[in-house]
């Protein structure tokens, strides 16, 4: 079977086969998808390690939260459950969410390992994320990558770490919905950590601010579009709140997930990333001089990549493709990309090196 090609329902048969026999007991079963899927994705020493390092890349992409967690339980990848029995990894993940053992392998069961079979097609496409071209990424927090942009050797910072730990960079992009209505602060999304992050405690944790929520309700307020939607691809900017302490001045809030009526889903459109991310950018030249020192960094995460379910290859050549065209035109910003999980790592700096990596030999051994 060639990298790419992976069938959906033999991925989900052998997803089953895999949650019922557990990850110690993979050596005698057949998985040919799954075999052929890890081998088109991952560099490992044996064929058993090469499709749990597939499982983890796979799940690690799904959206942070109960769905996640869950797909973690049913495969057995949570910490300490590689050895317990279907049936305890099954009442677990229940547990998850809050239905009996029944309902969940009838219903919930099914969604969970779907999406990671979806999860495991998208990887296939990515391309071999253990490639030696690709970068070797454990264990990296940040590292500089040379690039071109048209014909300018520019650099970018890429950043694999939760995004309420950067320091130091002037702007933050943070994803929104149309609504601009920000998560609840104990979710686990970007916007949400930015949220987290950015509200202003007393000594005794009590919330005193919330200053990216208070904000964004005044933006709507000001452009009259409280309690409607905004076009996607609008940016509204707000304070950063208390992560001015790390150096964090502006977060720019892009609409660029768009509610699903009657569901809790968000549609996302790639054109839509790269409007939202030319927009920050014609917005960060506006606000540059205002500010001292002027504003000159900008981070972008993988915007779409999460609740809006856009693979990583896509979100980041759809904010890449608007970043790439402001730098190529001279345009002095310092851009960041702040991602998750190395394999993450790995597919933006394949997307904006492309095939023309800048090699600077008297570069070699220093320092971002």
């Amino acid at each position: 079977m060639a990298p790419g090609s992976v069938d959906h329902g033999s991925l989900l048969a052998e997803l089953q086969a895999v949650r019922r026999a557990g990850l110690l007991r993979l050596r005698d079963r057949e998985l040919p998808a799954l075999d052929a899927a890890a081998a088109a994705t991952v560099a490992a020493r044996t064929r058993e390690a090469a499709i749990e390092a597939l499982l983890r890349r796979a799940v690690d992409r799904l959206d942070a939260g109960t769905l996640r967690t869950a797909a973690a339980y049913t495969l057995g990848l949570a910490q300490g459950t590689r050895d317990w029995p279907a049936s305890s990894r099954r009442s677990r993940a229940a547990e998850m969410y809050r239905v009996s053992e029944e309902r969940f392998r009838k219903h919930h069961e099914v969604m969970v390992l779907g999406q990671v079979a979806e999860q495991i097609e998208a990887l296939t496409v990515d391309g071999r994320v253990g490639a030696p071209d690709a970068g070797d990424w454990e264990g990296v927090t940040h590292r500089r990558v040379d690039v071109l942009a048209g014909d300018r050797a520019v650099h970018l910072t890429l950043h694999v770490h939760p995004v309420d730990l950067l320091r130091d960079v002037d702007v933050v992009v943070c994803p929104a919905n149309t609504y601009f209505a920000l998560p609840e602060p104990y979710k686990s999304s970007v916007s949400a950590s930015l949220r987290r992050a950015a509200a202003v405690r007393g000594v005794t944790g009590d919330l005193i601010d919330d200053p990216l929520h208070d904000e964004l309700r005044k933006w709507a307020a000001r452009h009259g579009t409280s309690g409607r939607p905004v076009l996607p691809g609008t940016v509204a900017a707000t304070g950063a709140g208390a992560m001015t302490e790390a150096g964090v001045r502006r977060i720019y809030h892009a609409a660029v997930a768009v509610p699903r009526a009657g569901t809790n889903d968000y549609d996302v459109l790639p054109a839509d990333i790269t409007r939202a991310t030319s927009r920050a950018l014609t917005l960060l030249a506006e606000e540059h001089d205002r500010h001292t020192p002027p504003l000159r960094t900008v981070c972008f995460p993988l915007l779409g990549s999460g609740r809006g379910g856009l693979p990583y290859r896509v979100s980041a050549a759809a904010v890449w493709s608007a970043v790439e065209a402001e730098l190529a035109r001279g345009a002095p910003w310092d851009v960041h990309f702040v991602v998750r999980t190395p394999e993450a790592a790995r597919v933006v700096e394949r997307t904006t090196a492309g095939t023309r990596p800048v090699r600077d030999p008297s570069a070699t051994g220093r320092s971002a």
